[in-house]
């Protein structure tokens, strides 16, 4: 953030870089009153903040942090990935407090009951790009089942199968034995690769994501977590920079 006192930036991108959240879930913040500019409660997404302005989240003063932290994490299944749970079960970011007194959050996620690479961050900018739907980040997930595989359903993956009025299709999918396949996902729907296999008759006994872009979750135990060097942020970014070039090109 500018250290000129008479800079403005907008209020979405102030609470970005005081780790709040992503500027995108900044914006529902603030839509949802949760936000006050010296006092004032602003829902306004235009609103522009200077650093002599005290903003307030849900009755909490925040600021800008002063490093930028970016984590991956092995996410053990049956946690949360939110800041909370209004249904009072664990959450994943709990794991890192005990060593990061930043405020961290999760880019994407990784449902309840599934495990593996998840990164956090305190980086909005960071968090966008990433999350954000066009850069079609590859992830990518061991899916392990309780009864054998039914046949075709990897080539069926690829090609396009809809559920629900729902249209899933993975980048790539393969078998490894008659237990288990691995998939790579670039869109990322809601709870997608569960719902493909449900809907196959296959029932799921184990999900962990391996893979996001460039970062492997390599050998970190359920619960472990390290921070990614430099490369690994640059490589990420990278990837967003191509996909939005590739974008650009086809217009």
């Amino acid at each position: 953030m500018p250290a000129d006192v008479n800079s403005q930036i907008r209020l979405q991108v102030f609470l970005a870089h005081c780790g709040v959240a992503s500027r995108r879930a900044s914006e529902k913040i603030i839509l949802e009153g949760k936000v006050t500019v010296n006092g004032t409660v602003v829902t306004e997404l235009g609103t522009k903040v200077s650093p002599s302005d005290e903003v307030c989240v849900s009755g909490q003063i925040v600021v800008p942090e002063e490093r930028k932290l970016y984590i991956l994490m092995n996410k053990p299944a049956g946690l949360v990935c939110s800041q909370s749970d209004e249904k009072g079960r664990e959450v994943a970011v709990n794991l890192l407090k005990e060593k990061y007194s930043e405020r961290l959050y999760n880019v994407g996620r990784l449902d309840m009951f599934s495990r593996g690479a998840i990164i956090f961050t305190n980086d909005g900018d960071f968090a966008s790009k990433l999350s954000h739907p066009s850069n079609e980040i590859e992830k990518e997930y061991y899916v392990e089942t309780s009864y054998p595989l039914p046949e075709g359903l990897a080539e069926k993956f690829c090609k396009g199968i809809r559920v629900d009025g729902v249209f899933y299709r993975a980048k790539s999918a393969a078998v490894m034995n008659s237990h288990k396949m691995k998939v790579v996902l670039v869109e990322g729907k809601n709870r997608e690769i569960r719902r493909v296999f449900e809907d196959a008759g296959a029932a799921i006994r184990s999900l962990q994501r391996v893979r996001i872009g460039c970062v492997q979750l390599g050998n970190l135990k359920d619960g472990e977590f390290r921070e990614l060097s430099l490369k690994e942020v640059e490589e990420l970014l990278s990837l967003c920079k191509n996909r939005n070039a590739k974008s650009g090109d086809k217009k």
